[in-house]
Order: C-alpha cells, then structure tokens, then sequence
C-alpha cells in the first residue's frame, strides 16, 4: 500500500511541477526585460531534469523515491522560491543586481549539472548544496564573506559554490578553504601545487600530510633547500616531516625510509640502519639489509592485525617497507637462484640464500611470486623446512610471521604442488584450522585478492579429501553469510562452490549458466571475427634482450606457405593468406631509449585510425613489462596470452578491460619456447576455420612438451595455466556478473 501511494504522490508532483516548473507564483510579476534571465534557469532545471537520462518533471538520482521527490521538490519549487525571493527583495533594487543574483541561479545548476555528469558530485547531496547555495545567497546579499559557509562543506560542494560566487569580498579566502579539501582527498598533487599557498596557516598541516602519503616524493622536494617547497619542509614542525628533512641531506636517503617509522619513535636510529647501507647499493650489506626489512616487515605487520588496526607510515608506496622487501628478494636471492636453472649442483644454485632463515625464505618466497620459477620454488621450499630442524612445525613457522601473507603462501604451495608437504609437517588440528582460516573472511576486504587466491589454489590440489574439506569450508561460510544478511559475502562463497563443483566433471556443473558468463571451454571462430571478417592478433614485445632473442623465432614461426610477412619502420603485419587473420607486432626496439614504447603507441593509433580493433592479446615480455601492454590492451579482447604471470592484479585488470577474456597465463615467468608453440597452435587454428577447444589444445600441446628432453621446457609447461583451468580469472568473471545483475 506504501508503495502504491508513493507511486500517485510521484504522479501528482510530477503533474504538479508539469504547470509549476516555467512560471513563477501569481503573485510575482516579471518585467519583460528580466524574462530571459528566468528563462535560462528553468532551462538549466529542465537539463538536470533530463541528466537522469528522461525529461518528465522528475530527477531520478537514486533508487529510494523519498529521496528522487525532495531532490526535485527542491530543483523546481526551491529553486522558483529563491527567483521569486530575488524578485521581490527591496534589498536588491536594481535591475542588474537583480540579473546578478538570478545568474547565480542558473550558474549554480549548471555548475551541479555538469559536475554531476563527471561524476564530481554525488546528486543526492544536491539538497545540501542548494541549502548551502540559499545561505551564501543572503550573505551575498548582506555584501558579507562567503568562507564561513565554505568550511564545514564536503569539497564537491564548497567547490561549486565558491565558484559561483566569484565576485563575494570573501572568494580569495573561499578558494584557500576549496585548495585545502582537495589537497586532503588528494595528497598525491599537494607538492606540486603547495606553492602559492606556502605561507598560509594550513601549509605545515598539508606538508604533514604530503609526507604521509609519499615520503619519497616529499624527500624529493626537500633536497632543493632553497626552493619555496624546500623552504617550507625544512621550517615544518611535523616530527615525520623533519626526519625526511634530515634524510634528504643523507647519502643513499632512500635506503631509509622504510625504517621511518622507527626512526620517529626511537626505535632505531639512522646510525644502527647505516651499517647496513655503507655507501650505497653498490657496497651495502644486502644480506644484514634484507634480514632488517624482514624483522621491520613482522613488527609492522603486527601494527597492523592488532585490534587498533595501526598502518605504518612507510609500509606501502614508493620505497615503502612491502615495495624495497620485493624489490631486495627479488634482486639478490630469486634472481641469482633463477639464473642458475641449469645447475645441478643444488648448493651452488641455492648459495644466495645459505645465510637465510626459514622465515627469511618464507617472505622471500611470497614477495617473489610473479618471479620465481618452479625449480627456484621447490628448492627454496626444501631449504626454508631444513632450516626449522629435523622435525619442522610449519604452524610454528606461521605462528612467527604473524600469519603475514599466508594466503598467498597457501596458494603458492599448492601452485607448486608442495601443499600437502607443508600440511603433513604440523598436526592435523592445525591443518584443519590452517585450511578454515585460509577459506574464511573472503568478504572482508574490498579486495577479491584473497578470494581469487583460494579458486587459484583449489584448481591445483590433486588430494580429494583436502578438495573435499575445502570445500566443506566454502559451503558452511556460503551458509553463514546468508543467515548474516551478507549479501556480498554470500555471492562469493557461492560462486567459489559452484566453480570447484565445475571442476569436476562429474558433477555435471553447468557453470556458464550458474555463473551467467560465456563458454569456459572453447571459443568460436565468429566471436574473434570483426565486422569484415578479419581476425586481428595483436603481439606486444618489448626491447630487452629477451625480446630481441625471440622475435627472430617468432617471425619465422610463419611458414611462407601460409602468410605473409610486411616489414614496417615500427612492427611488422602478418597476414594470412587463407582465414582473414591479420597480425600486428611491434618490434623489440631499443628500450633504454624509449623506441620499444613508442612503437607500440605509434601501431595503437594506426590500427586505431584504420578501425582495426584486435580480439587476441598476446604479451611477450617479463612480468614487469605487463602493466604496459595492459595500459594499451585493446577493449574487449576474446583471447589474452601472457607471456609472464598473471596474478590477481593483473588478472583483474585486464577483466576490467576485457571481461568475456579466455586468459592463458603461467605461475611463473614465461618461457619462450612454450609460447611460440601456443601461439603457432592457436594461429593454425585460425587459418583453418576452426573453433578454439581448449582441452582438446592442452592435450595436443602437452603431448608436445611431455616429449620435449629439455627438462626445462617440461618444467615450465606444467606452469601454464589454460582458460578452463584458470579459476581465479573466472571467479572474478562470474563475480562481476552477478554484481552487476544485483
């Protein structure tokens, strides 16, 4: 009956509002000449009308009724009330202040309108700027300063109406007020822009919180002294801000800051820090380094998963603890251990890591898992079970770090086939709660990390009774989040269960129902054809060695017979001469000049002006070459190869790009050798008219590679992960389907 009621009322508003919007009250007379003044507001109303997408004397901003009725109550009786206020105030006499003051009006819904459609400005808080508006409208009138008003309004809000009332004594000040929200929704531009205001009152706050957000950068600006910025920091009396201050003038400065914390409170001191930084990267004590950045890394973590939830300053961004611990694992230990993939002799590949602790290795392992190969894994993983003694308590180990990224080691031992290894070396009590806990509280962060993590690790158990108990887990957590009223709890959980039941074949799951998402196991050839027919393969290399080294095999993987090869300035085309395949490469140019990158920016506009939109993906690079070929994937991809490791980041963002995409990547780096065969496969596939099955390609190919005598290449097949088998990419799919059907 509530609603049946709120429909009607909706009804006669809007047939009210239908007579009300374009005339003022009765009673106001409006002189002609003033006319087209109103007549510009109440266009300025009927454009806000139609910013929902209809025109019908109703803005829409929301799905709550209550609120959709007092937002328009307010664009078009409010609104009228303030043209007949204007119009009968004796205050405001004369003709052009009267114009004046009605053109704050329409500047006001303009300025709303168009920052609504930027999505600069929430609509709901329409009400409020408007009651901010009627405010700063009388002290206009009173020729009194508009800041008061200003400063305790939300940023989108003091924005518009500071702007609107640019000729109010009080603008100047306003305009300070407007800087100094931004800057605190936007730390990141507070240095750059700090300038005109670095001897205004809040200039020392800001600082403190530029330094906050990016020390490095803050460190940066300090080193010129004798700049206004330099200046500015050097006088702070923020403590973090004088530690920076102190640091700029420091050698290897940056080598520090993700002790900062410490060095704040006293609980380390530059001094204790520098014998292990000597005199830089090139003379420093990487070991006694790596080793400090692990302690530091298990203290700050425990900040962090206490109940106040404390976040250090320097544990994320640039030379953040998390970035230098990556950065220093993945540099003196995964690299050397990797190199030497060719060494039988176990110790000398694994000296890099002799003087490591089992928890030393633990965080090396995990900060190294877009890099590490699986031989450098498994030997690592050997190593780090030998360090806890004869008869090693994995719980123990977990117990130690604080259970700092254990998800991710979780994931990883399955990956690598090493789960089970880890569960038997502690009691079964504690695997049970070890494998609970790596299940529970998917929901909890805004993050789907941790739960792409699980579907990741399902798709690698072989034993069926861990299957079977984690997927016990899942049921009663799915179960738990409905009786919570978790809604978004319950979809993942739920969708978790029915992508492990899929797994199975016997269960006769039929995911791409359930999950509302396309076929998982094979893609047919018309959905990869454009307009014209044309199947367009976009390859991005990149001019490192390794690029270099492989591009030679890859053109010649194209036998003359079937296509046809063009050599450009920039990339080559490749074009089938049966099957309309056409595919574009850039050359691996030189990258210490920047040649590699602007080749692909230079073949994105080409195919851009020529209408050539790619289907299939493929990046031939190292993992940290991926973000780029990302930031230039085209939209709406059918098919990615990822020549490096996909993991969840990467993962999602190239689903943000590309959400129907069938991903083939690996869980390590990728090997030359397995991607020219995939792509050679997949290519021939093409030219022959046939649809791409999935299974029916892993089988032929791992039959290749199970020949292979090269250890290595075999090694590395078994790290590619197809389509089908790649859980994680398609739980986030299936999660963002259901999402967007809610």
């Amino acid at each position: 009956m509530a609603k049946e009621f709120k429909i009607i009322l909706t009804g006669l508003i809007a047939l009210f509002f239908s007579g009300f919007a374009n005339a003022l009250s009765d009673t106001t007379m409006i002189p002609v000449y003033r006319q087209y003044f109103h007549d510009k507001i109440n266009n300025e109303q009927k454009l806000c009308d139609r910013a929902d997408g209809k025109l019908d004397n109703m803005m829409r901003v929301c799905n709550n009724e209550d609120i959709n009725l007092r937002v328009t109550d307010i664009l078009y009786r409010k609104i009228d009330d303030l043209q007949d206020w204007i119009e009968s105030n004796k205050n405001i006499e004369k003709n052009n202040d009267k114009i004046r003051f009605l053109g704050y009006i329409e500047t006001e819904l303009r300025l709303f309108r168009q920052s609504w459609k930027r999505k600069e400005i929430n609509p709901n808080e329409f009400p409020l700027l408007v009651e901010n508006f009627t405010a700063i409208l009388i002290a206009q009138e009173n020729e009194t300063s508009i800041a008061p008003f200003i400063v305790d309004m939300p940023y989108s809000i003091a924005k518009i109406n500071t702007a609107v009332f640019a000729d109010n004594i009080g603008f100047k000040e306003a305009q300070k007020i407007v800087y100094f929200k931004y800057c605190t929704l936007h730390p990141e531009i507070i240095l750059s822009t700090i300038r005109p205001y670095v001897d205004e009152y809040f200039a020392d706050s800001l600082i403190g919180i530029a330094c906050l957000y990016n020390p490095a950068q803050l460190y940066t600006y300090a080193q010129s002294v004798n700049t206004p910025e330099g200046k500015l920091i050097h006088r702070s009396k923020n403590e973090l801000v004088k530690i920076v201050a102190i640091l700029s003038q420091t050698p290897n400065a940056l080598m520090y800051f993700p002790f900062l914390d410490d060095i704040v409170s006293g609980k380390n001191y530059v001094d204790n820090i520098r014998k292990y930084v000597g005199n830089g990267e090139d003379t420093y004590d990487s070991v006694g380094y790596f080793k400090l950045l692990v302690r530091t890394e298990r203290e700050y973590f425990k900040r962090m998963s206490s109940p106040a939830k404390d976040t250090p300053i320097a544990m994320f961004g640039a030379n953040g603890l998390r970035e230098v611990l990556k950065d220093r694992a993945i540099r003196h230990f995964i690299t050397p251990i990797n190199n030497l993939h060719n060494e039988n002799n176990l110790n000398v590949r694994m000296k890099a890591i002799d003087s490591l602790s089992a928890v030393e290795i633990y965080y090396m392992i995990v900060m190294g898992e877009n890099d590490i190969y699986t031989s450098s894994f498994k030997h690592s993983f050997n190593r780090m079970l030998q360090r806890m003694g004869t008869k090693p308590r994995c719980d123990s180990l977990l117990l130690n770090v604080k259970f700092d990224f254990f998800k991710k080691f979780i994931k990883m031992t399955a990956n690598y086939n090493r789960l089970d290894t880890f569960l038997r070396n502690m009691p079964s009590q504690s695997s049970e709660v070890l494998m609970k806990a790596f299940v529970a509280n998917l929901d909890n962060s805004g993050s789907l990390e941790d739960a792409t993590d699980v579907a990741d690790s399902y798709s690698s158990i072989n034993d069926p009774q861990l299957k079977k108990t984690i997927l016990n887990y899942v049921d009663e957590n799915e179960m738990q989040n409905i009786n919570d009223n978790n809604e978004r709890g319950a979809v993942i959980y739920n969708l978790l269960k029915n992508i492990f039941l899929s797994s199975d074949s016997s269960k006769h799951i039929d995911l791409t129902s359930i999950a509302n998402i396309p076929s998982i196991y094979e893609i047919e050839r018309r959905t990869l054809q454009d307009d014209s027919g044309r199947i367009i393969e976009q390859v991005f290399f990149y001019g490192d060695e390794d690029g270099k080294l492989y591009f030679g095999p890859f053109l010649n993987s194209f036998a003359a017979k079937d296509w046809k090869i063009t050599k450009k300035p920039e990339w080559v085309e490749i074009k089938s001469l049966r099957g309309n395949v056409w595919i574009f490469a850039n050359l691996p140019l030189d990258y210490d000049a920047n040649l590699d990158d602007s080749a692909q920016v230079h073949l994105n506009a080409y195919l851009e002006e020529n209408e050539l939109y790619p289907n299939i993906v493929i990046h031939r690079g190292h993992s940290y070459w991926l973000p780029g070929t990302i930031s230039r994937m085209p939209l709406n991809a059918k098919i990615v190869l990822l020549g490096s490791c996909g993991g969840y980041k990467n993962l999602n963002k190239i689903l943000e790009i590309s959400p129907d995409a069938h991903i083939i990547s690996t869980k390590e780096i990728g090997a030359g050798d397995i991607n020219k065969p995939i792509m050679s496969y997949l290519n021939q596939s093409l030219i022959n008219d046939n649809k791409i099955v999935w299974k029916e390609m892993w089988q032929n190919l791992s039959t290749l590679f199970t020949q292979d005598k090269n250890k290595t290449v075999k090694e590395s097949w078994e790290s590619y992960i197809p389509p089908y088998k790649n859980l994680g990419a398609i739980f986030i799919k299936a999660y963002n389907k259901r999402m967007e059907s809610m």
